[in-house]
């Protein structure tokens, strides 16, 4: 089995896993790294999103064998809990189950960091592709605004 070295959350990591290993399971069975959350397997809900430089990625749909660059997590997207996008979340009360959280913080931060001062429809845009189950919807986009107002 080959082995692969990763620069994840600012460190670098050698995993073995088969090329066709995605992404999402090294960092959860392999690394242990359970923010990232499993949802749908086909990159269609969003749990899974990380950042990999920067962009905003479904680590479910990316073989380990293709990862170039740097991988943010949430783990990674601040130490203590302090990025804009998690202040606005905790600010607006976002979560209910919460399962969908880190991919939705995940793909806010990444949208926020290309358009800072984004309009509503804006934000409805880049945030449509996450799922979340509990229908959220309206406190997300709230959020988003927050936190767009906060990095500012």
């Amino acid at each position: 089995m080959p082995s692969f070295s990763l620069k994840i959350n600012g460190n670098t990591v050698t995993i073995t896993a088969d090329a066709d290993t995605p992404l999402l399971w090294v960092l959860r069975d392999e690394l242990n790294m359970v923010g990232t959350k499993y949802g749908c397997g086909i990159g269609q809900c969003g749990a899974c999103t990380v950042h990999i430089d920067g962009t905003a990625t479904r680590s479910c749909l990316i073989p380990v064998s293709a990862v170039e660059g740097k991988v943010t997590t949430i783990e990674g997207l601040s130490e203590d809990g302090s990025h804009p996008v998690q202040e606005a979340w905790k600010e607006i009360d976002v979560p209910q189950c919460g399962y969908c959280q880190s991919g939705q913080i995940m793909t806010a931060a990444s949208f926020l960091k290309e358009n800072p001062n984004p309009s509503q429809a804006e934000i409805r845009e880049a945030m449509n592709g996450n799922i979340c189950r509990c229908a959220s919807y309206n406190r997300i986009e709230k959020a988003v605004a927050v936190a767009a107002q906060k990095s500012n």
